[in-house]
């Protein structure tokens, strides 16, 4: 068996097949990737690592390549000096950026066909790994990273790390809603006295919205576009900006298991939440609001209430509800499983000088639920 170890620019370098059988089952495949190609967020270069045995890929995995803002996780008052600082010094604060993951997707989506051994699946990450770093050195990228290794995959990921000479900081957590329960009171009665009855009083703010399922969005591609814009708005932490043709061509690409819950207030759009359906889970992909509603309505809170309510009814196990607004989603019973990034300069001296500006930017220093959850991860 000859292996070769590739980087390619296009998903289209790989058959749907030979691609989706490195992800038995997971909705964001072959071509959800080919969709955010052709209409994903601007500023990235889209790349496909590849290791191929006698040319048919056995490991895949998406990657990206970007000008990367070293304060992208900063939040608060620091935000302000950094903004203030990249406007005036942008290059002190961008660096290119080649990184296995996807801006698009909450975990890096690492694959291997269902035929190779699980000893076999380090040595291919470190080889596919190697294959970027020379890509990236081609190509002039002075940063390589790993965008959100999941914590489940720890076993595959160390060792090619450690040996790499990459430094480890905690990403993004997904966040994982558990649902066996028979009945959406049976959720209800699970949740601590006091938020049941706060969420009970929220479901009497939403009596006068009206929640539609789409899977088709072009008369109100605009409407849906300014929801999206005013919630990035709204975001201390925002990676990608999409661009309004990026939902129609992903609803159209994963149909139909992607739709659009859209949320209206008489004849005015308030909302939306974009889902992937599968048997196993429900992934609440994208969510815009329109923030003068939000109070009135709380429109957070009821569509995820409404979200629970359909997986439950139809027998969803499992609701995903992204990444971002922990403190919330852990008062309504989600559990948080720990992502983690990896980085290395090209550069030793560099290299050791970002370990340092890392210990200020690392998410865990903003946000309280990931702190207590890399506290209590090895």
């Amino acid at each position: 068996m000859t292996l070769q170890a590739t980087v390619e620019t296009s998903i289209t370098a790989f058959s749907a097949a030979d691609w989706d059988r490195c992800f038995p089952g997971d909705p964001e495949n072959w071509a959800f990737y080919r969709a955010c190609e052709l209409a994903g967020p601007p500023g990235f270069d889209w790349y496909y690592a590849a290791i191929l045995a006698d040319g048919r890929p056995i490991a895949v995995a998406p990657a990206f390549g970007t000008d990367y803002r070293l304060d992208t996780t900063v939040q608060g008052s620091m935000k302000r000096i950094t903004n203030w600082l990249h406007d005036r010094l942008p290059s002190l604060l961008s660096l290119r950026l080649l990184a296995l993951g996807s801006p698009v997707a909450e975990i890096c989506h690492l694959g291997f066909a269902p035929e190779i051994n699980a000893a076999l699946k380090p040595d291919l990450l470190a080889r596919m790994v190697e294959a970027l770093q020379q890509f990236g050195a081609r190509s002039r990228y002075s940063l390589l990273g790993i965008k959100d290794a999941p914590s489940f995959d720890d076993a595959l990921w160390t060792d090619p790390m450690q040996r790499g000479g990459f430094t480890r900081l905690p990403g993004l957590p997904t966040a994982i809603l558990d649902l066996p329960y028979r009945s959406f009171e049976d959720y209800l009665a699970s949740l601590s006295r006091a938020t049941r009855k706060d969420m009970r009083r929220k479901m009497k703010d939403f009596k006068e919205v009206r929640v539609e399922r789409r899977w088709a969005i072009d008369d109100v591609v605009q409407e849906v576009a300014a929801l999206y814009q005013e919630t990035v708005a709204h975001s201390e932490l925002q990676f990608e900006h999409l661009p309004p043709s990026y939902f129609p061509e992903l609803l159209r690409s994963l149909a139909p298991r992607a739709s659009i819950f859209l949320y209206w207030a008489e004849d005015q759009l308030v909302a939306f939440n974009f889902v992937i359906e599968t048997e196993g889970r429900l992934i609440d992909k994208y969510i815009g609001m329109h923030y003068p509603a939000v109070p009135r309505y709380s429109l957070y809170f009821n569509s995820w209430l409404h979200n629970v309510r359909y997986c439950i009814e139809r027998g969803i196990p499992r609701y995903q509800s992204g990444q971002a607004f922990y403190g919330p989603k852990l008062r309504l019973g989600c559990r948080l499983l720990p992502n983690w990034q990896y980085f290395r300069h090209r550069n030793v001296a560099i290299n050791a000088m970002l370990q340092l500006v890392a210990r200020i930017v690392r998410l865990d220093r903003f946000d309280p639920a990931i702190a207590e959850l890399v506290r209590g991860t090895p």
